[in-house]
């Protein structure tokens, strides 16, 4: 499956949430326009079936699920691709473990050369943030809206904006150079499918 070139990006909320609850939501999300999923779960009970199960609803919808940071777990759960921080392997082994097809992204944070050199080695997508206050990343280092307009400038893959984006500061990204829109709270915080249209609605403008 391929990975869109603008839209929402929804990240999955788990933390004190039953399996059937975070797959309920995901999929009240792209009912609400979101584009892409990321399965994302720091403390998971059953992480792989719990992936399978969002691999299945994403599909149904002919939405990519991308798992965060565990090359193998997306393996094993069938999910078209990864994303990868700077801890968390080097784009070359998930190409050679996932194949050509796979979508990988890269967490750029506010490194422009950090991105570069993920489109020479092949990356899908990069990603940089935060750009706002985040509750899920408190303690990551921001992100400037210049680097967004430097990387729209020098890069060809998609670019993702993350952290604390809400509907009332998202345009600001878009506008910057950000194809992409990669939220939690904003969308899982409240009712998910109301929440993603708030952000289709940026889209949608331009």
């Amino acid at each position: 499956m391929k990975f869109p070139t603008r839209g929402l990006y929804a990240i999955t909320q788990t933390d004190h949430k039953a399996p059937d609850t975070v797959i309920a939501e995901v999929e009240a999300a792209i009912r609400g326009g979101a584009a892409v999923v990321q399965y994302r779960d720091k403390n998971p009970a059953d992480a792989l079936a719990l992936a399978r199960e969002l691999v299945k609803v994403c599909h149904r919808h002919r939405v990519p699920l991308l798992v965060n940071d565990d090359l193998d777990l997306s393996i094993e759960a069938g999910a078209d691709g990864v994303h990868l921080g700077k801890d968390d392997g080097h784009i070359r082994e998930a190409r050679e473990k996932l194949g050509a097809a796979a979508i990988i992204g890269i967490s750029c944070y506010n490194s422009l050369e950090r991105a570069q050199e993920a489109q020479a080695h092949g990356a899908t997508y990069a990603a940089f943030g935060r750009f706002f206050p985040s509750n899920s990343k408190p303690l990551a280092a921001p992100a400037q809206l210049e680097t967004l307009r430097q990387a729209k400038q020098t890069l060809s893959i998609p670019i993702v904006a993350i952290g604390g984006i809400l509907p009332e500061n998202g345009a600001e990204l878009l506008a910057a150079g950000a194809d992409l829109l990669a939220v939690i709270g904003g969308i899982f915080d409240r009712e998910p499918e109301a929440s993603a249209r708030a952000y289709q609605r940026l889209f949608d403008r331009r």
